[in-house]
C-alpha cells in the first residue's frame, strides 16, 4: 500500500502528468487532494475504499480496466481534483518538459480547495518556470504566480508509486487523456489513436509516413526516424 501523506499537512495535493512521450495529442496533468480520512478505510462503502487503497498505484502499472474502475472512486473521495490538457501548439512552443509542468501548475490553480502542501511526481519543483510568456494556452497572472509560489511543495522521483495522491493524479491524467485520444481517433482513424494513444508505435509512425501529419501531431517531436524527409 502506498503512503498517504508526505508533509503531515491535512490538505496535501498530489500532481502528475500523462502523455509526455507521445507524438500526438495533449500532455495531460491532474492534481488531487484526497480525503484525509481515506486511509482509515471507514464508512458505508468500506469495500470500495479498500479496493482504492489496495489497487491505487502508478497508472502505468495498472490495467486499463482497473484505471477505469478507480477513476470514479478517486473523484468521489477527493476533497478536490482538477485535470488540464496542454495541446500540441503549446507543447511545440514551450517544449514538453515545460508544458508538463505548466499543466500541473494549471491543475493546482483549478482546485476548489487550497492545498497546504503539494507533492509533485518527478524531480522539478512545482514553481519551476512559472509565468512563461507563450502565444498559446493560459497566461498566468501575477496573483496566480504568487499563489503557486506561496504553497510549499516537494518533488518526488517515482512519486506515483509511493504516494496515494500522486498515484490518484496519475490515474486521472491517464484516463482523461485516453478519453481525449479515443475521441480524436474518430476524426483520424488511420492513426489508430484509440489503441496507441499517440505513442510512437511502429503502426503510428507508419501511418504518419503514409498519411502525413495532423493538427494533433507535435511538430517539434521527431515523428519519423528520417525526420528531414517528412513533408508537412
Amino acid at each position: 500500500m502506498l503512503h498517504t501523506n508526505f508533509s503531515n499537512r491535512i490538505l496535501e495535493a498530489g500532481t502528475d502528468e500523462a502523455g509526455r512521450g507521445c507524438l500526438a495529442g495533449p500532455v495531460t496533468a491532474a492534481a488531487v487532494i484526497l480525503s484525509p480520512t481515506l486511509s482509515k478505510g471507514e464508512g458505508a462503502k468500506t469495500d470500495v475504499i479498500k479496493f482504492l487503497l489496495e489497487q491505487l498505484n502508478d497508472s502505468k502499472q495498472l490495467s486499463e480496466k482497473i484505471r477505469e474502475k478507480l477513476r470514479p472512486i478517486i473523484e468521489e473521495y477527493a476533497v478536490s481534483f482538477a485535470v488540464t490538457h496542454l495541446h500540441p501548439k503549446e507543447i511545440d512552443e514551450i517544449n514538453i518538459l515545460n508544458a508538463s509542468m505548466k499543466g500541473m501548475q494549471e491543475s493546482i490553480l483549478k482546485l476548489n480547495t487550497t492545498p497546504e502542501f503539494i507533492i509533485v511526481d518527478g524531480n522539478r519543483a512545482l514553481n519551476a518556470k512559472l509565468g512563461l510568456k507563450n502565444s498559446f494556452g493560459k497566461q498566468f497572472t501575477k496573483e496566480e504566480i504568487e499563489f503557486l509560489k506561496s504553497i510549499p511543495n516537494q518533488s518526488i522521483i517515482k512519486g506515483d508509486s509511493k504516494y496515494l495522491s500522486i498515484a490518484a493524479a496519475s490515474v486521472l491524467a491517464k484516463t482523461y487523456r485516453d478519453e481525449y485520444m479515443n475521441a480524436i481517433h474518430e476524426e483520424f482513424p488511420m492513426y489508430n489513436w484509440k489503441k496507441n494513444k499517440g505513442y510512437p508505435t511502429m503502426e503510428h509512425r507508419e501511418a504518419i509516413r503514409k498519411y502525413g501529419t495532423t493538427k494533433y501531431h507535435r511538430m517539434s517531436f521527431r515523428l519519423l526516424p528520417e525526420q528531414l524527409k517528412l513533408e508537412i
